[in-house]
């Protein structure tokens, strides 16, 4: 008997493949305006300071798509899954994903964003283009919106408190203060309603009862360079904050992202770390995610599950 062909369209943010594409990049995020030579200078400067010459940055997402493709496959071997991917600001685009599914003859599918939270500035973002490619194509496609509390991705990052934690001293773990951290995005989000803040602190507050954390707060990061105001406080200014309290002892934990991208590599173990000597502060971060068995199946669950909800709707 025939399996059915399920394409999965697994979509994030996208980063050159080399530094020689930066330019280009940075061209696409900035809606094809080319960035002065200061910005890319600049961008430039940050991927050659975390790759030191090589650069795996692609390579994450792609061992993520393959991961999960393995995982579905793994745990429901009754359906052939085939895993696509998608991205913002790169090639293959979100739109060139679906292409490529229909190319394939794949007839159904669900989209998802390697990003638990939902916004509608990000998440949102990509399943609208992919939601207008499908309808172009005829192609029925479901999406995952949100996986923020699934109980795996918790039991995951859990395991990474837990074991950076350790990196303290015996006796020090009270006075750690831990800041839950994500991708800030511009504060008229607020006026939107939109569900992003509320899904990351109810994350925060989670792992926080896991763990048995009384001594945390939430700050933001990597917020872009606009004329707009995004979401704060960042965390480089709650460090200075909490040094002031006393506080010299910080953990971060990135729950916003999924990968080794430049907000982990060089936000938080460049940028941070550099602050952190000037301050005086022990500063350690989470282990990201990447291809971890937990984090696989957080999203094959999540992926069959919209998968089955389509499929009885239809």
């Amino acid at each position: 008997m025939t399996k059915r062909r399920i394409g999965v369209l697994v979509m994030s943010y996208g980063t050159p493949e080399s530094l020689d594409g930066v330019e280009a990049y940075y061209t696409h995020i900035r809606r094809g305006h080319p960035p002065t030579p200061e910005q890319l200078h600049e961008l430039t400067a940050r991927y050659e300071a975390i790759v030191g010459g090589f650069f795996p940055l692609r390579e994450n997402t792609n061992k993520q798509v393959k991961g999960l493709e393995a995982t579905l496959r793994e745990e429901h071997p009754e359906v052939e899954f085939v895993c696509y991917q998608g991205l913002k600001h790169a090639q293959p685009y979100v739109e060139d994903g679906v292409e490529n599914m229909v190319k394939d003859g794949i007839t159904e599918a669900v989209g998802i964003v390697l990003a638990p939270h939902y916004s509608t500035m990000s998440v949102g973002g990509y399943v609208k283009r992919a939601k207008e490619k499908a309808e172009e194509l005829g192609l029925h496609m479901s999406f995952v919106l949100e996986y923020h509390l699934h109980p795996k991705l918790l039991d995951a990052l859990q395991v990474r408190v837990e074991k950076a934690l350790s990196k303290f001293a015996e006796g020090e773990r009270d006075q750690v203060r831990v800041i839950f951290t994500a991708h800030s995005l511009p504060e008229k989000i607020l006026e939107m309603k939109d569900p992003y803040p509320d899904q990351l602190l109810a994350t925060s507050k989670a792992l926080a009862e896991r763990v048995g954390l009384t001594n945390w707060q939430f700050g933001w990061q990597s917020a872009g360079q606009t004329a707009m105001p995004w979401l704060g406080p960042d965390i480089l200014d709650v460090m200075r904050t909490i040094k002031e309290e006393g506080v010299d002892k910080i953990l971060l934990c990135p729950i916003g992202f999924v990968s080794d991208h430049l907000e982990v590599l060089y936000d938080i173990d460049i940028e941070a770390q550099a602050l952190a000597r000037e301050l005086g502060v022990h500063l350690e971060r989470t282990a990201s995610l990447n291809t971890d068995p937990l984090y696989m199946e957080t999203l094959s669950d999540v992926v069959y599950k919209k998968w089955q909800e389509a499929a009885v709707s239809k």
